[in-house]
């Protein structure tokens, strides 16, 4: 109501209704001086803008109005000369119907005349036709047109039930049936022979059923017919193993499905979807079951065909072409879905692809496996090669480590992005849908990826076996390489398989969670890092207990140097700790090793670890031979001692590492030490020994109380299995020790 009181309103300028009388009356009556002027000035502006439209207006048609002005004078003279025109059409049009008006009366009284005469014509013909028909039936015949030899003699067979019954036209009858009777026969032969197409099949079964075959016998031959041409096709296909994968789906599809289909749309055509008045109630039934069992029958062929083919090219050709054959066949599969309504197509190609992925996610887990050995073959083959420890100790382990890192994540990285291609957009299927795809999917995190975890794991532990005779810095390197991919690796890995097929492992109940391998590749970096510490604790075992076993203690001159032995297992421990520190850094709590004792007592003492506040040195050279008979100073050692662990697990550091090294050397040394018996000179080499190695071994550990501990006990020993314990002077130990 208000929208049409302002339409009407005399104060609304843009309205017919406007009254400029009253609207200023109302404006002097209702406003302002102010308002009065400013509203001047609106009006003002408006007329001006209005006026500068128009005017723009104007100019931007000016060509238009010439245009249309030269229009109207060309259509004036138009007019002119169509006027004429019509006045000559309307003259014609009326002498052409005086002219029909006298034709009509004329041929008035012959019109019946003609009627009658045009149905005898009719029928003339009608008798021509039946009287020439054998002729041209067996002229059909000879031509092979049985189409139109069919449809001749239904056309005719309709006349002959109408007037049969006369003798002329019941000659003619017999002698059409005898040669229909002809044609079914030799119809039937050819639809039995091999080699018919499916159209040519069906084009022959349906002038049997044209010419009163059974329908139920028919369909049951049609199927069996189809049958073999269908099995002729798979068997052509069984020989194309030359050509690639998208050539041969192609000619499946062209050939296998397309008769196929034919012969599934023509039988449904004749009949499934037609009713015939002779057969059984459930006729129709009985034919959709056996054409259902027909159609799954030969799916069912040719998809294993294509599956063995699929299986032959996998891992062999491009994965790529497979899939985009494998799209265009699942396709074709949808489209004779929605053309063979009624019927229930139970294979498809799905199927397929999820086994083709789980072949190819089996030939890839291969490969990982395959490429994992060549590398680990690779590193020990340089290790072997590599017969500087100079070389070893510096870039090359870390080079190695990096190598075989480097090369496994960037493996698994292809095969995770090769396998990707499963799951493009662009392809007709989509196996994630499909419950065994999303199994399948899952499958390539944990069979391929999680499994080839678990693979790295194993192989490692087993070259962690002391039976096995394995290089000690390999162990290093692997050692070192699983604690990396437990660091980062392993994250990295999972991540990336998760993003990639979008995989909710953290909500999962039945996927392996990243802590787990994690753990489990600790535990193999742990195992392999413990068995190069006892293998090289072993390698200077071996050279002490040797060099102990060997020796005649009862019969040795009195020590004027270091034995060669103990200067050979300072060099390897440096050595080994020279390519350990280029591996393993120190740990944030292990870069402040305990205070070592002065320099001075280092030189003359060996401290024993005590108590957690007491500390208890021993200075052998101070006993008397009364006091070093007694073992009151083992006992009291002991006492006040913590035990040692020897074997025991180290921690990823040099100094663990280092410490756990010595303890098993001087372990080995101490039970050595205690099966042998010394003399005075005997006994006086091992103190010139264990001194040495507590001048130059407490710089490899955290705390040298561990060390000297052991030296300790180690001396104690020999003095204990003395037959002369008599020990040499401190200065003179320490003058041989610098000297040596």
């Amino acid at each position: 109501m208000d929208h049409i009181e302002t339409k009407h309103s005399p104060y609304d300028m843009d309205t017919t209704a406007f009254d400029s009388e009253v609207y200023l009356e109302k404006l002097l009556k209702d406003y302002s001086l102010k308002q009065i002027m400013d509203t001047e000035a609106a009006v003002v502006k408006d007329t001006q803008t209005l006026h500068s439209d128009m005017q723009t207006l104007v100019y931007e048609n000016y060509n238009k109005f010439i245009s249309a002005t030269d229009t109207i004078r060309k259509m004036k003279n138009d007019f002119k000369q169509m006027e004429s025109d019509m006045n000559l059409l309307k003259e014609k049009m009326g002498t052409i119907t005086n002219f029909s008006e006298q034709i009509t009366g004329t041929l008035q009284g012959t019109r019946s005349q003609l009627c009658k005469l045009s149905e005898k014509h009719s029928l003339l013909k009608r008798l021509q036709f039946l009287s020439s028909l054998p002729a041209k039936l067996k002229e059909h015949i000879e031509e092979q047109n049985y189409v139109q030899c069919v449809q001749d003699y239904v056309h005719a067979k309709k006349v002959f039930e109408q007037y049969g019954q006369q003798p002329s036209f019941d000659g003619i009858r017999k002698d059409c049936d005898i040669i229909m009777a002809d044609l079914k026969q030799k119809l039937r032969a050819e639809f039995h022979m091999s080699g018919k197409t499916a159209e040519t099949l069906t084009k022959m079964g349906d002038l049997l059923l044209q010419l009163d075959e059974k329908p139920s016998d028919m369909a049951a031959e049609m199927l069996v017919c189809a049958s073999k041409r269908l099995h002729e096709q798979i068997v052509m296909l069984q020989d194309q193993t030359e050509r690639d994968m998208i050539e041969f789906v192609d000619l499946g599809i062209d050939g296998f499905l397309r008769d196929l289909t034919l012969v599934v749309t023509a039988y449904y055509d004749m009949f499934v979807a037609k009713h015939y008045d002779g057969e059984r109630d459930d006729f129709q039934e009985v034919a959709l079951k056996e054409l259902n069992s027909f159609l799954n029958e030969n799916i069912d062929k040719y998809m294993t065909l294509v599956q063995d083919r699929v299986e032959s090219d996998i891992g062999l050709g491009d994965t790529h072409i497979m899939l985009r054959a494998l799209d265009r066949l699942h396709r074709r599969l949808l489209a004779m879905r929605n053309i063979c309504c009624g019927l229930e197509i139970q294979r498809n190609t799905v199927d397929i692809i999820i086994s083709a992925a789980h072949q190819l996610m089996q030939t890839h887990s291969k490969a990982l496996k395959d490429h994992f050995a060549d590398s680990l073959s690779s590193v020990r083959l340089s290790l072997v090669s590599t017969k500087s420890d100079a070389v070893v100790s510096g870039v090359h382990l870390n080079d190695l480590i990096t190598n075989l890192y480097v090369t496994l994540m960037e493996k698994v990285r292809g095969v995770l992005q090769d396998l990707l291609i499963f799951l493009q957009t662009d392809w007709s299927f989509n196996i994630k849908c499909d419950y065994k795809g999303a199994l399948c999917v899952e499958g390539i995190r944990e069979t391929l990826l999680i499994g080839f975890l678990h693979h790295i794991s194993k192989v490692m532990n087993s070259f962690g076996d002391l039976s096995t005779s394995s290089l000690p810095n390999l162990l290093l390197v692997l050692s070192k390489t699983c604690l990396e991919m437990e660091q980062n690796g392993i994250h990295v890995l999972i991540s990336l398989v998760d993003d990639l097929y979008e995989i909710d492992s953290e909500n999962s109940t039945t996927l392996t969670h990243e802590t787990e391998i994690c753990a489990e590749m600790r535990e193999t970096a742990q195992n392999l890092l413990d068995t190069y510490v006892r293998l090289q604790g072993s390698n200077i075992s071996q050279m002490l207990r040797k060099s102990v076993e060997t020796r005649d203690w009862l019969n040795c001159l009195e020590p004027r140097t270091v034995r060669a032995v103990m200067k050979r297992v300072v060099e390897e421990m440096s050595s080994i700790e020279t390519v350990v520190a280029s591996l393993y850094e120190q740990q944030p709590h292990q870069n402040e090793r305990t205070t070592a004792s002065s320099d001075s007592s280092r030189k003359t003492h060996f401290s024993n670890l005590t108590g957690s506040k007491q500390q208890f040195r021993s200075n052998w050279s101070n006993y008397t031979p009364s006091q070093l008979e007694s073992s009151y100073v083992s006992n009291i050692h002991r006492l006040f001692s913590e035990r040692v662990d020897i074997f025991t697990s180290v921690d990823f550091s040099k100094v663990s590492i280092v410490t756990g090294i010595i303890k098993i050397g001087l372990k080995t040394l101490l039970e050595c030490v205690r099966v042998r018996t010394f003399s005075k000179f005997g006994l006086q080499q091992i103190q010139v020994d264990t001194h040495y190695l507590q001048m130059n071994l407490w710089r490899f550990v955290k705390d040298e109380n561990l060390i000297n501990y052991l030296l300790d006990e180690i001396l104690g020993s020999a003095v204990h299995r003395c037959l002369e314990s008599t020990l040499m002077e401190p200065n003179a130990v320490e003058i041989i020790c610098e000297r040596g």
